[in-house]
């Protein structure tokens, strides 16, 4: 009878330490009961003799999951809290509370974000996926998630971008998730500190995970050049009174980004006088008034100015042409 009592309780433990992945598994503090029995006859009379039931409480596995969901993240030099979503997964058997950490300190990258202030970590309240003004900051220690088994947490990390970079560097940044009852190698134990009472033990995981984000630096440039050919009323070059002067402006992207909702304004010059029909973009007349086409004058501050819309512009769009002529009054 000792044998079959005794025979439980190694199988449980070969289980425990034998075993290779754990999802949730059965939830830390149940109770696992065993009673065994021998049945026999004696002069014909059937007889059962029981033996005690004995009872093990499941241990609690320490086992998480850091995720990152953003992908490499387009920023331009300078720019201020952009962020990374990661998704933290507690895939131990118990109720467990996670310390997060932020290191932007990663080799083998160009620049280092830099974590932005007053927080750097925060959980993503509104499920938006980006940093928004009713998201909680994280604070160590004070407002660690605290998960149910196969619960999970939507955490955003914000970093400053240098103004120090250039065009297609990166930047690396790692969120780490550890069990607040403790981290170790797989199968260390933490006596009585798991769920209940029981004890705990390291996972896979080793009860901590992290998972790296990237920031791509996609810088984009826009140089404006302006030139201006003048015919004057007698075939000539002069500026002089009645002389027409047309303006021509380059507008180059260059660089990896996107210059997003591009416009052009040009006031046109005091003791000139703009000469209707004139606008020109990429080799196309425009109207002068706003309309479907992308040119127009319009009026800014009490002076007309010539305004074009260049929607987004990347270095593929090439450079972007202008011109517009004036009178000299």
């Amino acid at each position: 009878m000792r044998i079959i009592r005794g025979f439980p309780v190694l199988v449980g433990l070969n289980l425990l330490l034998a075993q290779t992945a754990w999802a949730v598994g059965t939830v830390a503090g149940t109770d696992i009961d065993n009673t065994a029995e021998v049945s026999y006859d004696v002069s014909g009379s059937g007889v059962t003799e029981t033996s005690n039931t004995l009872t093990l409480t499941v241990a609690e596995i320490l086992d998480v999951d850091v995720t990152l969901q953003s992908p490499p993240k387009a920023v331009n030099p300078g720019d201020t809290a952009e962020e990374l979503l990661f998704t933290v997964t507690n895939t131990g058997n118990g109720n467990e509370s996670f310390a997060l950490v932020l290191d932007s300190t990663l080799a083998g990258d160009d620049f280092d974000p830099v974590p932005s202030a007053p927080a750097s970590i925060y959980f993503d309240t509104d499920s938006s996926g980006d940093l928004s003004p009713g998201d909680s900051p994280y604070t160590p220690g004070v407002n660690d998630p605290l998960l149910a088994p196969d619960a999970s947490v939507d955490i955003l990390i914000v970093n400053d971008i240098p103004g120090a970079t250039n065009d297609g560097d990166t930047g690396r940044s790692l969120l780490d998730a550890a069990a607040t009852t403790g981290t170790g190698a797989p199968g260390v134990v933490f006596v009585g500190a798991g769920d209940g009472g029981v004890d705990a033990i390291a996972g896979n995981s080793g009860a901590a995970d992290d998972d790296t984000g990237e920031y791509v630096v996609d810088d984009i440039q826009i140089d404006v050049v302006k030139s201006a050919t003048v015919l004057d009323q007698y075939g000539g070059s002069e500026p002089i009174p009645g002389a027409q002067i047309a303006y021509t402006i380059i507008v180059t992207p260059s660089g990896g980004g996107t210059a997003t909702n591009a416009v052009f304004n040009d006031p046109i010059p005091a003791n000139t006088t703009y000469l209707p029909g004139t606008i020109n973009f990429n080799g196309v007349g425009m109207s002068d008034a706003p309309d479907a086409d992308p040119g127009q004058l319009i009026t800014v501050a009490g002076v007309l100015t010539i305004n074009v819309l260049l929607g987004d512009l990347t270095a593929a769009s090439g450079p972007q042409t202008i011109v517009f002529t004036v009178t000299i009054d």
